[in-house]
């Protein structure tokens, strides 16, 4: 059945967007007007004609919009939540469209729909979106499917996708507000040294007194600021310029991660988020039934770090030769002894994928203490150097004054 995307009005007045599925443009609008909206517009969607990876979608330029991972995860708890009721899949995702607010998603899933009518298994539906759904997500949908027990694996995927969100919020809340206070401190700084100082310091050089240094020190940063700001914003930006270049190539990014590593809080920090993803991922997918192989493949795509890519692909390597996984990865040196020393017993004991969980939930916390500890580190220290800052103002602007109140006594 065609999919129609539509704009229109309800009754209360309040413009509408969203897609529908009909026979007819006339079909759609008969059916809107029964749901009461008063379609504007109404226009027809072309279908997806392949669902792999390679495919393109003419005309369906709004299909690749991100998609919040909170919204996602959302969408996945509820979709388990329906198919564990014993409701039809194409009944499910009718519900589903019917409810959602994000009108990206929404269009999404009504694609998603009509293949599956077509006769399409979910999985292959949902890989024709690659910005919307995760190789993880699609290939465990598939194992899924494969298995007979998509509720399952869709609960389990509602689970990794919420823990994925709550660290994600966790991140962004830490370092939201210490990055806000950074922006509008050195804004302020920026203002009081290029606008407000030379009016003040003016009057100094017009008495021919010798200054002190911190207020020459003052006048002179002052002044470059008012009279060179074009050239810091020129050099910031070429530099900006070229490390993005360098990052791009493979030396620049690889020495860039190994210095990150090496930082002595940010790369352990950075450790940790990595290898928790990676044990959370991994951990779900041996869950779902996907091969130890396979699963590694796609958690290797998911590591950002250069340096941990590469030792997650020389492991997968060596498992399909007959090693164990525990072996490479400690011969490594960039996984911490703890996940290392859970994969060995969880590979003796047959129980890798809930060893794996537990390492993700230590590492996360982990993650979340030391994220508080930084945010509670950074705020006083940018008081303190804000602080510092208007000191040396303050000392510059009194002291001259108080040597003229020496002179004129």
């Amino acid at each position: 059945m065609p999919i129609y995307a539509y704009t229109g009005l309800t009754a209360q007045g309040r413009a509408v967007t969203g897609v529908i599925d009909a026979d007819s443009p006339k079909g759609a609008r008969l059916s809107l007007r029964r749901t009461g909206i008063f379609p504007t517009t109404v226009s027809a969607e072309r279908a997806v004609q392949t669902a792999s990876p390679a495919s393109t979608i003419s005309g369906l330029t709004r299909l690749f919009e991100r998609v919040p991972a909170r919204e996602l995860a959302l969408l996945t708890r509820q979709l388990a939540t329906l198919t564990k009721a014993g409701l039809p899949l194409v009944e499910c995702l009718s519900t589903l469209i019917e409810q959602l607010e994000h009108a990206a998603l929404k269009r999404v899933l009504s694609h998603v729909r009509q293949q599956v009518r077509e006769g399409r298994s979910l999985a292959d539906a949902l890989q024709a979106h690659p910005r919307v759904f995760s190789s993880i997500y699609i290939n465990m949908v598939r194992a899924g499917e494969e298995s007979g027990t998509l509720e399952t694996v869709l609960a389990r995927l509602a689970d990794y996708s919420e823990d994925q969100a709550r660290l994600l919020r966790t991140v962004q809340s830490a370092l939201t507000y210490p990055l806000l206070m950074v922006v509008v401190a050195s804004a302020i700084l920026l203002f009081l040294l290029a606008y407000v100082v030379p009016q003040v310091t003016r009057i100094f050089s017009e008495t021919g007194q010798k200054l002190p240094l911190v207020t020459r020190l003052l006048i002179g940063l002052s002044f470059f600021l008012a009279d060179y700001w074009w050239l810091l914003l020129i050099v910031g930006a070429s530099g900006m310029l070229v490390g993005a270049r360098l990052f791009r190539t493979p030396k620049g990014r690889e020495w860039c991660d190994r210095w990150l590593l090496r930082l002595p809080w940010v790369g352990r920090l950075l450790q940790r988020l990595s290898v928790a993803r990676v044990a959370r991922t991994l951990s779900t997918l041996l869950a779902s039934g996907v091969p130890l192989l396979f699963a590694l493949g796609i958690v290797t795509h998911l590591v950002s770090n250069t340096l941990l890519r590469r030792a997650l692909e020389e492991a997968c390597a060596s498992v399909q030769e007959g090693e164990s996984l525990a072996a490479p990865l400690k011969r490594s040196g960039l996984f911490p002894a703890l996940f290392i020393q859970m994969i060995t017993v969880g590979e003796r004991s047959g129980e890798l994928e809930g060893l794996l969980t537990r390492a993700a939930e230590a590492y996360d916390e982990e993650v979340a203490t030391a994220l508080a500890r930084l945010t509670s580190l950074l705020e006083p220290l940018t008081i303190l150097v804000m602080g510092g800052v208007v000191l040396f103002i303050v000392l510059a602007i009194l002291l001259p004054i108080f040597e003229l109140n020496q002179l004129v006594h």
